[in-house]
């Protein structure tokens, strides 16, 4: 189906959006009850109870958080040396131990079916850090995060499919995204890949699909939280994670890697990324993603 687009203000941008899309429609203030209608949204109750408010921004007045009623996505957690991690992250930022002389790079592939600036595709690499002010021992900061399934992280590179998302993200949160064509298909196997624009392949990621178990709703809560500087001082932004259908699996067989050179190709090869040592496959989730917020622990 063709869809038609209209050009609408993002504070001193002007970027197309789907004409009639949820974005279009609402501009960030989505009526839930008519997002409860759409078909491909199924149950809403988890973001009934996270109420929306109009805050000041880098770009003015908007509507926040953000919510992703329906997505997927495929992470694989890889080792990389604690001296190419340390020297790619802004001090004091400091790399999460996960080994002996290693800590994690988690490359991501995201798949927005429906959220509230219309459907679109991401791609992450991002540094696992430790939590700000922390003190201790990694090791059981490193369990402990597993434990609650919450993880501090600094994003390297966010590339995404859509304009409206990349100036979201560029000019609302200062992270650094570039328009990209990605792919996320989680049919009969794992595949997902990104290319640059001129169709020039970066990454793909292939595996077989593993056995995918359901959540009760709101019982896989998880936070992720990207530590990043805006405007020249520390911010975090955190994303609540509402898993629905997911597998898991550790050190993990017949997952390929293909780098063919592109930018995050080079970026990996850069951290010197090695083995996987975990294997996440989310076929159904629901997210909500927050304005940043000023960070202190660095004062």
């Amino acid at each position: 189906m063709d869809r038609r687009f209209t050009q609408v203000e993002f504070g001193s941008h002007k970027v197309e959006v789907i004409e009639g899309g949820y974005y279009d429609r609402f501009r960030m203030n989505t009526n839930l009850d008519e997002v409860a209608r759409d078909p491909a949204v199924g149950n809403i109750d988890f973001f009934r109870r996270i109420p929306k408010h109009r805050v000041e921004s880098r770009v003015g007045p908007i509507w926040a958080p953000n919510f992703y009623y329906r997505t997927s996505s495929v992470q694989v957690l890889m080792l990389a040396p604690l001296e190419r991690l340390r020297a790619a992250l802004p001090a004091p930022l400091e790399p999460l131990h996960a080994l002996p002389g290693y800590g994690l790079v988690a490359l991501t592939f995201f798949s927005y079916a429906v959220c509230d600036n219309d459907p679109y595709d991401e791609v992450s690499v991002a540094v696992v850090i430790r939590r700000p002010g922390a003190r201790g021992s990694h090791l059981v900061e490193l369990l402990d995060s597993m434990r609650r399934r919450s993880f501090f992280a600094h994003v390297l590179a966010l590339p995404v499919s859509t304009e409206i998302a990349r100036v979201r993200g560029v000019y609302g949160y200062q992270l650094p995204k570039w328009l990209a064509a990605i792919t996320v298909d989680l049919g009969a196997g794992v595949k997902a890949g990104i290319s640059s624009l001129d169709g020039r392949p970066d990454l793909a990621l292939s595996a077989p699909l593993p056995v995918l178990h359901s959540a009760v709703p709101q019982s896989q809560m998880g936070t992720s939280t990207m530590v990043h500087v805006v405007d020249g001082q520390w911010h975090q932004t955190s994303v609540q994670t509402n898993t629905l259908s997911f597998a898991q699996r550790i050190l993990p067989r017949k997952v390929k890697l293909v780098r063919s050179g592109g930018p995050l190709s080079q970026l990996l090869d850069g951290l010197g990324v090695s083995t996987i040592v975990r294997f996440d496959v989310v076929k159904d989730a629901q997210v909500v993603l927050n304005l940043p917020t000023r960070l202190t622990a660095f004062d």
